[in-house]
């Protein structure tokens, strides 16, 4: 038999607009709006001990915008203006409303700038759901 390895597929790329909560991997590419550092630990005691950062960014593409929880070594990564291509991202909701963000098993890359403009009027994060428990 012939040593042939299956072709890797090519990702599908998620619109702002189409992300949903409990959804998850994702492959979106925006554009940073703004960034805010919500929380920054440094090493405490303790073999586990390491810095702790989170970033709450407003980030977008043509269809709307959306906050993105970034972590660690990815608030680096986030500057304002910069087009960043998420992978395998998920949706954390977070006091009712959706929360874009990647973990262990996704990718954040910056990649060249992007054409579009965002639309700052659809912010998907400012959608309150709330979990209702269907009884059958």
């Amino acid at each position: 038999m012939a040593d042939t390895k299956p072709g890797l597929r090519k990702p599908a790329f998620t619109k702002v607009d189409q992300l949903r909560p409990g959804t998850s991997g994702h492959n979106v590419t925006v554009k940073i709006v703004s960034t805010k550092m919500v929380l920054q630990k440094g090493p405490g005691g303790g073999p586990q001990a390491r810095q702790m950062r989170i970033s709450e960014c407003v980030v977008g593409d043509e269809t709307g915008i959306v906050v993105f929880t970034a972590r660690n070594d990815q608030v680096d990564l986030m500057k304002e203006g910069t087009t960043v291509t998420l992978r395998n991202a998920k949706i954390d909701m977070y006091k009712g409303s959706m929360r874009l963000a990647v973990d262990k098993w996704g990718r954040v890359e910056v990649t060249e700038p992007a054409s579009f403009k965002v639309k700052e009027d659809t912010n998907m994060s400012l959608i309150e759901y709330e979990l209702v428990n269907a009884v059958e």
